[in-house]
């Protein structure tokens, strides 16, 4: 079972797809309100005694799969091996920043270049999507019973903006932060129905590889991150968890930067796939 949430940006329409890729059609948007309420037992349910109305959805743009989330979480050199080609060794402790919820679009939507960008990054990551209040967790044992699913997450970085002190300031927000930069979905599986650890996952530029790794190489753990973030923050219902990239991004000085024209594609396995273009803003 996938949800999803297709239409006009700001008018998607919620929808789940069964196993043959029928959509259905959902009465409830894909909030942290459905998420809360069980949504996603009452949807599957429903779905398997027949109970929801079949719709076409072809031709239709694709929305991100989760409406308005209330934060995006990041974890930064969370694979070992990205952490050595950013200069870095793997963290003691999650490194933790945010994305404006704004950064949030469609899997097939255009990115941004914001003005003055010169070092547009790709970062494939694994979303994880809050289900139940997380607050002051005991152990990564409780953790996933607070996760709703899993989504496909595009954490699209500036490098310049994020990491030149003189722009900087010593913080990463705005290297993440402008419009567009986390292209998300196409759809949220449920979380009994994925491994968060045994994942592949890969990204590609103007069709050429770029990453290809596990989500085996974590450094920490989804647990370990949601337990971990619980003793800082309150993680509410819809919140966006990205869980760090692997290596292979043009930060490693392997590959150029992106421009206006290029094509990203990222995937990860039993997640989808997404390919966006980047433009002008």
């Amino acid at each position: 079972m996938r949800l999803m949430r297709v239409g006009a940006p700001g008018a998607e329409r919620p929808v789940v797809l069964d196993d043959q890729n029928q959509a259905f059609a959902l009465s409830a948007d894909i909030d942290g309100t459905f998420l809360a309420g069980d949504g996603i037992a009452r949807t599957r349910a429903a779905l398997a005694a027949g109970e929801l109305q079949a719709v076409d959805i072809a031709g239709e743009r694709v929305g991100p799969p989760i409406a308005r989330p209330t934060a995006v979480v990041c974890i930064g050199m969370n694979y070992a091996a990205h952490a050595a080609e950013s200069g870095g060794r793997p963290p003691d402790a999650p490194v933790v920043f945010f994305k404006h919820p704004n950064t949030v679009v469609g899997p097939f939507d255009d990115v941004l270049v914001p003005r003055g960008a010169v070092k547009v990054d790709w970062e494939v990551e694994l979303g994880v999507v809050i289900a139940r209040r997380a607050r002051y967790l005991d152990s990564p044992d409780e953790a996933l019973d607070h996760v709703a699913g899993y989504v496909l997450s595009n954490d699209v970085s500036e490098r310049d903006f994020q990491l030149d002190p003189s722009v900087s300031g010593g913080q990463w927000g705005k290297g993440k932060c402008a419009e567009t930069f986390n292209p998300l979905g196409p759809w949220l599986v449920p979380a009994d129905e994925v491994d968060p650890q045994a994942l592949g996952l890969r990204s590609f530029v103007n069709g050429e590889p770029r990453q290809d790794s596990t989500t085996a190489d974590m450094v920490f753990g989804v647990a370990t991150l949601v337990h971990d973030l619980s003793q800082y923050m309150v993680l509410e219902p819809g919140d966006l968890v990205n869980t760090g990239t692997p290596e292979g991004v043009a930060l490693s000085g392997r590959f150029p930067y992106l421009s206006v024209g290029d094509v990203m594609e990222i995937e990860i396995d039993g997640l989808g796939r997404q390919r966006s273009a980047l433009a002008k803003a």
